[in-house]
């Protein structure tokens, strides 16, 4: 197989941090999910401004990518793949105003409307696959997370337990047809027996378009909340252990691990689970929250940048989507500097 690498990655956060307090010091209402580990409050994260897009985002996330390999570079990707976690408009993705902003003639353009918080992996596996399999040589994977600071910040949602997780962010990654940082495999699974199990809610019950006064959140139940746990805590220890049996390595021989980060919970869990200490799984929940689908890519760019990725270093990236519609995990062999 020809090989295909993950060349570079970059972030960009909106704003400054928005502390806890934020959430914590506004009048709350009852909520008797206040208080479950799925719910424990990040100290920080970040809000898009109220005028910031995704196409915003992806574009000033980019620009580190193209100070490094140049504007030629990165105008000529053939493949560009964009995820956006809160859509701007109804019906019409991120993909395309992306391209004109950023002056690009992709052959390949998609908007990945699945894969939720572990999409980063699911463009990976569709970026190595197009550029392995059609005359596509570079490619530009993009997620976008806005919602934030603008669907969790509603008045009455902003009083909810689940309003204090979320941040906002972009995160991107540059892929190559060479044998740079080789992406080794790649482990997907699409779970229809879960589908539609994540829902939203309205206290009118009307359809999320249709007018009215109550405001749009996540239908998250006692039972909900049960179940993705489960089924988070077993997914994603499961793709990333037959990754690497593919690979013939263990598990505890993973040098980084970088996975969605919905909460601290599923971040013990899964480390545990695959025998790794805390030092070899990195996060940015702390300062970040959850990320949704940009977790990957902003945590992976922030610890290259730090030098807790070192060359030579085998990182997989993990994670699961939704109530548990999608799982997937991936391997790169880290090698080098960028640009």
């Amino acid at each position: 197989m020809t090989a295909v690498s993950l060349t570079d990655v970059a972030g960009y956060l909106p704003g400054d941090p928005v502390p806890a307090e934020f959430y914590t010091e506004y009048p709350g209402a009852e909520d008797k999910l206040r208080g479950h580990p799925m719910f424990r409050v990040p100290p920080f994260r970040h809000h898009v401004a109220p005028d910031e897009t995704n196409a915003d985002m992806v574009e000033r996330a980019v620009q580190p990518l193209i100070e490094r390999h140049g504007r030629a570079a990165i105008q000529n990707v053939d493949v560009l793949l964009v995820h956006s976690q809160l859509p701007d408009l109804p019906f019409v993705g991120a993909g395309t105003e992306v391209a004109r902003r950023l002056g690009l003639r992709p052959e390949w353009l998609v908007d990945v409307a699945n894969a939720g918080c572990a999409s980063f992996v699911h463009m990976l596996k569709l970026a190595r696959h197009l550029l392995t399999t059609t005359d596509a040589r570079t490619a530009l994977i993009c997620n976008a997370q806005s919602a934030a600071g603008q669907w969790f910040t509603q008045s009455e949602v902003r009083r909810l337990a689940q309003a204090a997780i979320p941040g906002d962010g972009c995160g991107v990654g540059y892929v190559t047809r060479s044998a740079g940082s080789p992406v080794l495999d790649v482990e997907t699974r699409h779970i229809g027996d879960y589908a539609g199990d994540m829902r939203v809610a309205v206290d009118d019950g009307r359809k999320y378009w249709e007018p009215g006064e109550s405001q749009l959140r996540i239908g998250f139940t006692d039972s909900s909340v049960a179940k993705v746990l489960a089924r988070g805590n077993r997914l994603v220890p499961e793709v990333v252990t037959d990754l690497c049996g593919r690979l013939g390595v263990a598990t505890g021989d993973i040098d980084v691990l970088i996975t969605n980060q919905p909460n601290r919970t599923f971040l013990r869990n899964w480390r545990e689970a695959l025998q790794l200490p805390a030092e070899r799984h990195l996060n940015t929940f702390d300062q970040y929250g959850n990320l949704f689908g940009a977790a990957i890519p902003v945590t992976l760019d922030r610890a290259i940048r730090s030098g807790e990725v070192k060359d030579g270093d085998l990182v997989v990236l993990g994670g699961f989507a939704h109530a548990g519609d999608f799982a997937g995990a991936a391997a790169v062999r880290w090698h080098g500097g960028r640009g």
